[in-house]
């Protein structure tokens, strides 16, 4: 998981370096964003050596803009500590510095708060009804614990040790869907023609590692079934990569891992025809006027694991259309067997084959239609997860 570790200008600072470090060492990918007064208590040097990445607090020395990339970048957003000053800026709606900003634009990802301040102030009524309307929006609050304040006095608000913070976005994260395995097919499939040449499509299979990423993320175990690709898919944990080339290869690895799993999610461009024959050599150009090849039909992936489907196992299908989109795309719902279909329409600036970006519909066998705009594919694979488990 990409997390961002937002830390504000409290005492409790010193120990946002010991956060970052602990979600590092449990695998995440952490970059930092500080408020100014932060820096008073922690440096720069420090913040960016432990993440590894370049310190986030000038809202404007990237044009403006990096709180949009930080925000499609992250995963979640963790601030450690939080004082009563970005409590009250987040559930007031207040963005003027780099960090209220980011919090602000991460509206539809989660966000995690430690609270850390002087006991009398946790204890305000408007930073507590600042707490209440920040849980009402879903933001998590993680602490304060009592114990010895930086005043020298004994009370509530002191922020909570890194590991528990640390512990508490690990378990919480991965809960939803713990102790489950799930099927995702991505990429392309690859049809030869001879020993040099093949039918294929444009697929990078960014989609699908992404709903991979997505379903661990929740806490699930996958296994991720994939074409020939670029992507670098084999280090990640709790994602079992299965690499195949052509169609059949693909439908061979999906029908036998479907029935061990509590679900599939089927992304994948398989290519519905095949070369009837593959050529051990490489065809030789001859003097005729072209080369006619006789295509054959390869097995519906999707449609078998329709049929092999129980009603303890949930289908979800990919469908790219050009012309009637959602009608294509429901027939298809249906005519397979499926519980879910998420509809991508080439004819979307941004979306389809290679891009990062994604826009889909996401259409139910109950009749339910949710629409996503323009967003990141991490963000796009987040909604689907959302959507259809």
């Amino acid at each position: 998981m990409k997390i961002i570790v937002g830390i504000t200008g409290g005492i409790a600072a010193y120990k946002a370096p010991e956060l970052v470090r602990l979600l590092k060492k449990a695998g995440h990918e952490v970059r930092c964003a500080a408020t100014e007064h932060a820096l008073q208590f922690v440096t720069r040097v420090t913040l960016e050596t432990v993440s590894q990445h370049p310190l986030y607090c000038d809202l404007f020395a990237s044009g403006g803009t990096e709180h949009i990339s930080l925000k499609d970048w992250g995963d979640l957003l963790m601030v450690a500590p939080a004082t009563a000053n970005i409590i009250g800026k987040v559930a007031n709606g207040i963005a003027d510095d780099a960090l209220s900003t980011l919090l602000l634009a991460f509206s539809h990802k989660p966000v995690v708060m430690a609270p850390a301040m002087n006991c009398e102030m946790w204890t305000h009524p408007a930073v507590q009804r600042n707490i209440e309307t920040l849980k009402s929006w879903g933001i998590r609050i993680v602490g304060p614990a009592e114990g010895e304040l930086a005043c020298g006095v004994n009370g509530m608000g002191r922020m909570a040790e890194p590991q528990q913070i640390a512990d508490a976005i690990c378990q919480g994260e991965r809960s939803k869907m713990k102790g489950e395995r799930w099927l995702v097919t991505a990429g392309p499939t690859y049809e030869r023609i001879d020993s040099v040449r093949f039918i294929g499509n444009y697929s990078s299979g960014k989609m699908g590692f992404a709903l991979a990423q997505a379903l661990v993320d929740a806490g699930a175990e996958v296994e991720l079934v994939i074409g020939p690709t670029a992507l670098n898919v084999s280090t990640y944990q709790h994602i079992h990569v299965h690499r195949v080339e052509s169609a059949r290869e693909m439908y061979a690895a999906a029908t036998e891992l479907f029935p061990q799993c509590n679900g599939a999610i089927l992304s994948a461009a398989v290519a519905d025809y095949r070369p009837a024959e593959c050529a051990d050599h490489k065809l030789k150009k001859n003097n005729s006027e072209g080369m006619h090849l006789d295509l054959v039909q390869n097995p519906d992936i999707l449609a078998t694991l329709g049929g092999m489907k129980t009603s303890e196992q949930t289908l979800v299908g990919f469908a790219l259309e050009t012309d009637n989109e959602e009608a294509n795309a429901q027939r298809k719902l249906e005519k397979k067997n499926l519980d879910y279909i998420v509809l991508n329409s080439l004819r979307d600036k941004g979306a389809g084959f290679g891009v990062d970006t994604n826009k889909v519909t996401i259409l139910s066998r109950d009749g339910h239609r949710t629409e996503s705009p323009l967003l990141s594919k991490r963000e796009i694979a987040q909604l689907i997860i959302q959507t259809t488990t």
